[in-house]
């Protein structure tokens, strides 16, 4: 029953992580760099402070992050390497999609973000534990490959003009190697949860909920990865001459942007905020805290694909694109189960 709880809880949180693109095709006149650097700004700093202050006061939390200094540094350290990730994870939005482009960075990333900590936590990938991770990603990248396969039937069976409805500046080769890459440097984000192990086991020693207990580190991965898009906004800015976009725009403007990108930094972060909740449900060294990040990620395709149906970039696909799709997202859901059938 509590696997239920944790799956549950992940699931909601993949479901607003999913959505958090909707709300960013609301924001008027601002151009990439404003509107990302803004709905960052809730992402990636105001909605993991709150959440960190849910488990630990503010000043225990700075207490915490300089008597750990070695781990708040190593997860500062992967969040700048995953906020690469998260700037060509947009990319790969534009040019495939929400859809094909969630699909193919997340698959990447969940296989590298899974294993790797895995491997460094000293698990045995030839042990029965480590075999049963291994098929449970696996099949995970079974059900990324299928979905994916859909989305190049997709490409084909739609005429030029039905792609650039869907998706404005389409581009499936270049789409494909950014979302490669940003699925590989994604995955730091998972290597930066690993790395702040001890600041989450001396903060439930502090009197941390455990159910909030992550909340701290993901904080410092997020910031870690504010820094790097940060730095890449602001070399637009003064590269397009952006900077006063944002002081020029009217009132209603203004408000309006403001708010969806507050709601898109939100829908954003709920999906790690519900990872912490969820893996607390799970046993400490089981398969299943494990295979979590592969949940979360795996989740994320199921949903993004979900809101690709919604916003259309499936229409005109073809009949075969559609059966490969519900195909991929069955075994995507199935692999979910995929470490309590053997244990």
């Amino acid at each position: 029953m509590n696997i239920i709880f944790g799956l549950l809880i992940i699931a909601v949180g993949s479901m607003g992580q999913s959505s958090s693109y909707v709300p960013i095709n609301k924001i008027k006149e601002w151009s990439w760099e404003n509107f990302w650097l803004v709905q960052g700004i809730f992402a990636w700093v105001v909605f993991p402070l709150l959440g960190a202050i849910m488990a630990i006061s503010f000043p225990e939390m700075i207490e915490l992050f300089i008597s750990n200094a070695s781990a708040t540094w190593q997860s500062i350290g992967y969040g700048v390497l995953w906020g690469i990730g998260g700037l060509t994870f947009g990319l790969s939005m534009r040019y495939l999609g929400i859809a094909l482009g969630q699909s193919v960075a997340l698959g990447t990333c969940a296989a590298f973000g899974t294993l790797i900590p895995a491997m460094l936590s000293g698990t045995d990938l030839f042990t029965s534990k480590g075999l049963i991770l291994l098929l449970a990603v696996a099949v995970t990248l079974v059900g990324i490959t299928l979905v994916g396969y859909a989305g190049s039937l997709r490409s084909k069976n739609m005429s030029e003009e039905e792609r650039r409805k869907a998706i404005k500046d389409f581009a499936l080769k270049k789409g494909l190697l950014i979302a490669l890459f940003a699925g590989v440097m994604s995955a730091c984000f998972s290597l930066g949860l690993n790395a702040g192990i001890p600041i989450k086991e001396a903060a439930i020693a502090a009197g941390a909920r455990e159910l909030f207990a992550q909340n701290p580190v993901t904080l410092l991965v997020t910031l870690g990865g504010f820094l790097t898009n940060l730095v890449y906004c602001v070399y637009m800015n003064r590269k397009n001459k952006t900077g006063s976009e944002i002081r020029r725009s009217s009132k209603a403007v203004f408000t309006n942007n403001m708010l969806f990108c507050a709601l898109a930094g939100l829908l954003w972060y709920s999906q790690f905020f519900g990872l912490g909740m969820g893996q607390s449900f799970f046993e400490p060294d089981s398969v299943m805290m494990a295979f979590s990040w592969s949940i979360l990620m795996s989740l994320n395709v199921v949903f993004s694909n979900v809101w690709g149906v919604i916003l259309k970039e499936w229409k005109g696909a073809g009949k075969n694109a559609i059966i490969f799709l519900a195909i991929g997202m069955a075994t995507l859901i199935f692999s979910l189960i995929i470490p309590n059938l053997f244990t």
